[in-house]
């Protein structure tokens, strides 16, 4: 039985696994960089570079995206990253009605 795989497809989705991560990098980074900003950590210049280097990065990851055509593929990925990241979060602040539906399910 030989494996048929999709060479085109198999790119496109890696690549747009890899971009995916990459905005959850930079997401974590921005969000880091405004903590680190409003606590005054910062000076005027570090903070006018980062927003410089956060705004080439957006262009960079959007250009990329639309010259290998996987913006698709990169919002379809973080779309599941965001469900298991809401399910887990779910879990941890609700573990009763979980530990409920396993329980009905036999889990």
């Amino acid at each position: 039985m030989a494996l048929d795989i999709d060479e085109d497809n198999l790119k496109h989705g890696t690549l747009g696994l890899v971009l995916a991560l990459v905005e959850i990098i930079r997401d974590t980074l921005r969000i880091e960089s405004f903590k680190r900003m409003e606590g005054g950590s910062l000076t005027d210049e570090e903070t006018e570079r980062l927003g410089q280097a956060l705004m080439d990065l957006d262009i960079a990851i959007e250009e990329i995206k639309e010259e290998q055509g996987v913006t698709e593929s990169v919002r379809a990925v973080r779309d599941g990253l965001d469900d298991i990241v809401d399910d887990v979060v779910d879990r941890t602040i609700n573990p009763d009605r979980w530990r409920d539906e396993a329980d009905e399910q036999g889990i």
